[in-house]
């Protein structure tokens, strides 16, 4: 499938997603790979630490890199939503909205990246292999 660059308002609008998302993201991965206590903490609850930690950081690096790339941005999109996805449950399921006292602030940033990220997706969804220009799946 060729590429199919946006155009205008729907570009910008893609693009400021993405540096949200990948801010957003960053900042969580630069926690996570210098081992904040914050994290540590976290990923222990979770009962996935230390491996849990740095899986999930390699798949936010991936993520990233795929969001700054032009043509691979929708599947940047794609992951960074499936990483909220995870991030979401564990909040709802075993975290809690709020944790270590933050007021809920990594579920909102979560919140946020997911939010954005189906923006990204949406704007961006010629990019995906099996989604052709007009928008009906490739199956069909």
């Amino acid at each position: 499938m060729s590429f199919i660059p946006l155009h205008g308002k729907t570009r910008i609008i893609a693009w400021i997603l993405q540096i949200i998302d990948v801010v957003i993201l960053g900042q969580s991965l630069f926690f996570k790979f210098t081992g904040a206590p914050e994290a540590i903490a976290l990923f222990q609850k979770l009962g996935v630490e230390p491996w849990g930690r740095y899986a999930t950081g390699v798949v936010e690096l991936a993520a990233i890199i795929l969001l700054l790339i032009p043509r691979r941005s929708a599947y940047g999109s794609l992951l960074a939503a499936l990483l909220m996805v995870g991030a979401i449950a564990s909040h709802l399921t075993r975290l809690g909205i709020e944790v270590a006292g933050d007021g809920g602030t990594l579920f909102a940033m979560a919140c946020v990246v997911f939010v954005s990220s189906l923006g990204v997706l949406w704007l961006r969804r010629a990019q995906i292999a099996l989604v052709n220009v007009r928008g009906a799946s490739a199956l069909d």
